[in-house]
C-alpha cells in the first residue's frame, strides 16, 4: 500500500514539475508578447502586392530583418551556430521576371464614375497581365454570358474586349484567337459571399504571354456592366499598368541556437507572398514578434533553449521545402514545424474560426462527430498516409488552455494540406498549422488591416511560442507528463469513437467496419504515443519508457473493450 502511494505521489510530482515548465512559458508569453508590435508589421507589409521578387516582397523581408536586428539577431557570416541568435537573407536568381500590378482603371465612355480601379480593388489585375498602352485602350465591350456556343454564335469579337460571367483565364484563349483586345470576367466561390460583399475579387494569374489582357470584376462591376451592355452598344476605356524586370527571390531565416542539441530544432515558416492583410501580413507580423520576444528572453536569461528555434519567412511552400530538402544534415534534426498562415483575423468580421489543422489522423479519412472540413476541402488521405505523432495534442491542448485564459475560441479541422506544413509531412517530419477559416474575405481585396485582430494574432503567438519553447527544453517530467496527457486524449477520442459507431452500427452500418475505424484509431494513439519516447532533450533514466508501456496497455485494453462491446 505505501509502495502504491509512493508511486501516485511521484507521479503527482513529475506532473506538476512539467506543468509548471509549460506556465512558466506561459507567463512569459503572455507578458511578453506586444501584440501592437505585430500589428504594426502586419499593417506595414499589407499595403504591398506580394509575389516573390516584386518589390513589396522585397521590402517585407527587408523589414522582417530590421525587427530581427534591433531585437539582437546577428548577420551570420560563417555558420547559423556561430553566436546565440543569428540571421540570414537567402538570395536565388529567378528564372521568370518578377511582376508588378501598378495601376489599372475600367470606365464606361459616357459616365462620370469609373466602373472599377486599382485603388480600390487592387486584386482586379491578374498576375502576369501585360500593360495596355500609355494612352489606354478604347473599345467596345461584347457580353458572352458563359461563352457557350450559344452565347457567341454571330459574335464579331475582333478589336472588341469580351466580357462573361466566368473566370478571365478561361476568355482569354479564344478571345485571343479571336482578334479581340482584352478579357473581363468574374468569378467568386459562394464562401466570399459575392453577392452581399460587391466589390470583392479574389487575386489570381492569367496565362503568360497570352496576346491580350484581362481584368477581373467585382460583383457590383460585374452586375453593372452586364446591365449596361444589356441595354445596347457600350464602349469601355481600360488602362492597365504593371512591370516586370529580372530579380532575386529572398528568404529570411533567423536561428536561436540550443545549447546541449542545437542541431535538432523547431521550425516555424510565414509565408510572404499573397497581397491580403489576414493571407498573410498578419503570418509576417505575428512570427516577426515571435522571434523578437524569443531573443528578449534569450538575452536575459529567462529562456534557455536546449534544442534550436528556426524562424523562416518567404515564398509559401516553396521556401519550406527548399530549406528541409537542400541540406539533408539540417533535415534531419527538424523535429517538428508549424505554419503560420491567416493567424490575425478579427472573427466578427471574417467570420472565420481558428483552427488547428492536425497532421493526418484517422479523422482526414472517417470525418465524423464534431471533426469537420472546412470549406477549403478534404485531402485525398488513405490509412497508409497516416502520421501518428503527440504533436498534434500537445500543441491542441497547449492552445485551448490559452483559449480558457484568453476567452479565445479554439478548434480544430483534420488534415487537408495547402500552406507550410505540408512540406514538412512530406518529408516525415511532424507539421501542423495555425490559420482561420472560413473567412469571407479570403484572397480578395477586402482582406484588409481593418479585419485584423492584434489580440488574435497574440493569442496564436503565446500558443505558438509556449508549445515550442516546452519542447526545445523539454526534461522527463515533461515527456512522462506529455504521455499522461496522450494517453487521455485516446481514451476519450475512443469513447467518442466508439458510442459514433454504436449509433452507427444501429442504423444499418456495418459492423466489420466501425470496428476497423475504432482498431485504427487504437493503433494510431499507440504508434503516438510511442513517439513521446524522443521528447525529453536529454534523459537520464528508463522511467518515460516504462509509463509509455504503461499508456499503451491502457489504450488497447481500452481499443478491446469497444470492440468486444460493438460485436461481430
Amino acid at each position: 500500500m505505501q509502495k502504491l502511494l509512493f508511486i501516485v505521489l511521484m507521479a503527482l510530482a513529475l506532473n506538476t514539475a512539467a506543468q509548471s515548465q509549460k506556465e512558466q512559458y506561459f507567463k512569459l508569453t503572455r507578458s511578453g508578447f506586444k501584440e501592437k508590435n505585430a500589428y504594426k508589421t502586419t499593417a506595414f507589409v499589407e499595403q504591398f502586392f506580394r509575389l516573390p521578387g516584386n518589390k513589396g516582397f522585397d521590402t517585407s523581408i527587408y523589414r522582417v530583418e530590421e525587427i530581427l536586428k534591433k531585437a539582437g539577431y546577428v548577420l551570420q557570416s560563417k555558420n547559423e551556430f556561430e553566436a546565440p541568435l543569428t540571421y540570414r537573407i537567402e538570395k536565388r536568381k529567378m528564372k521568370n521576371d518578377a511582376w508588378e500590378p501598378v495601376d489599372a482603371s475600367i470606365s464606361i465612355v459616357g459616365e462620370k464614375s469609373a466602373l472599377q480601379s486599382f485603388k480600390t480593388n487592387r486584386n482586379m489585375i491578374p498576375i502576369n497581365c501585360v500593360s495596355t498602352a500609355a494612352e489606354g485602350v478604347t473599345a467596345e465591350v461584347v457580353f458572352v454570358n458563359k461563352a457557350s456556343k450559344e452565347d457567341l454564335a454571330g459574335k464579331d469579337l475582333k478589336g472588341k474586349i469580351v466580357f462573361g460571367e466566368l473566370p478571365a483565364q478561361r476568355l482569354v484563349s479564344f478571345a485571343a484567337k479571336a482578334g479581340a483586345v482584352g478579357v473581363l470576367g468574374f468569378a467568386l466561390p459562394d464562401y466570399n459571399q459575392p453577392t452581399k460583399h460587391t466589390t470583392s475579387i479574389q487575386f489570381s494569374a492569367m496565362q503568360k504571354n497570352a496576346g491580350i489582357w484581362a481584368l477581373f470584376l467585382s460583383y457590383a462591376s460585374k452586375e453593372r456592366l452586364k446591365e449596361a451592355c444589356l441595354k445596347g452598344k457600350v464602349e469601355l476605356k481600360v488602362n492597365i499598368t504593371t512591370k516586370t524586370y529580372p530579380a532575386e527571390e529572398l528568404t529570411i531565416v533567423a536561428n536561436v541556437r540550443g545549447s546541449i542539441k542545437p542541431q535538432e530544432r523547431f521550425v516555424y515558416s510565414a509565408h510572404v507572398q499573397e497581397p491580403g492583410a489576414n493571407d498573410n501580413a498578419s503570418g509576417v507580423g505575428t512570427l516577426a514578434e515571435m522571434a523578437r520576444l524569443t531573443a528578449q528572453l534569450v538575452e536575459n536569461g529567462k529562456l534557455k533553449p536546449q534544442r534550436s528555434l528556426t524562424f523562416l519567412w518567404g515564398d509559401e511552400i516553396t521556401s519550406t521545402r527548399r530549406y528541409i530538402v537542400e541540406d539533408s544534415a539540417r533535415a534531419k534534426g527538424i523535429l517538428w514545424g508549424m505554419s503560420l498562415d491567416m493567424v490575425g483575423e478579427d472573427t466578427e468580421k471574417t467570420g472565420g474560426t481558428f483552427l488547428l489543422e492536425k497532421m493526418p489522423d484517422p479523422s482526414a479519412i472517417w470525418t465524423r462527430g464534431e471533426d469537420k472540413h472546412s470549406e477549403w476541402g478534404a485531402g485525398d488521405v488513405k490509412e497508409k498516409d497516416l502520421f501518428p505523432h503527440y504533436f498534434n495534442d500537445f500543441v491542441f491542448d497547449i492552445c485551448k488552455e490559452q483559449g480558457k485564459f484568453a476567452n479565445w475560441t479554439v478548434k480544430f479541422n483534420p488534415f487537408e494540406g495547402g500552406s507550410d506544413h505540408t512540406p514538412f509531412l512530406q518529408n516525415k517530419i511532424p507539421g501542423l498549422l495555425m490559420w482561420h477559416f472560413t473567412d469571407v474575405f479570403y484572397h480578395t481585396d477586402n482582406d484588409r488591416i481593418d479585419k485584423v485582430s492584434a489580440k488574435t494574432m497574440k493569442n496564436v503567438g503565446i500558443s505558438a511560442l509556449t508549445a515550442a519553447y516546452t519542447l526545445i527544453t523539454a526534461d522527463e517530467n515533461t515527456a512522462s507528463a506529455t504521455v499522461t496527457q496522450i494517453k487521455e486524449d485516446a481514451l476519450l477520442r475512443l469513447k467518442t469513437e466508439f458510442e459514433l459507431s454504436k449509433k452507427a452500427i444501429a442504423e444499418g452500418k456495418i459492423a466489420k467496419d466501425e470496428k476497423h475505424i475504432i482498431e485504427v484509431w487504437g493503433k494510431w494513439y499507440v504508434d503516438a504515443l510511442a513517439t513521446v519516447g524522443k521528447l525529453a532533450v536529454n534523459p537520464q533514466t528508463t522511467r518515460v519508457g516504462s509509463s509509455i508501456k504503461v499508456a499503451t496497455l491502457a489504450v488497447e485494453k481500452q481499443t478491446q473493450d469497444y470492440l468486444e462491446q460493438l460485436g461481430k
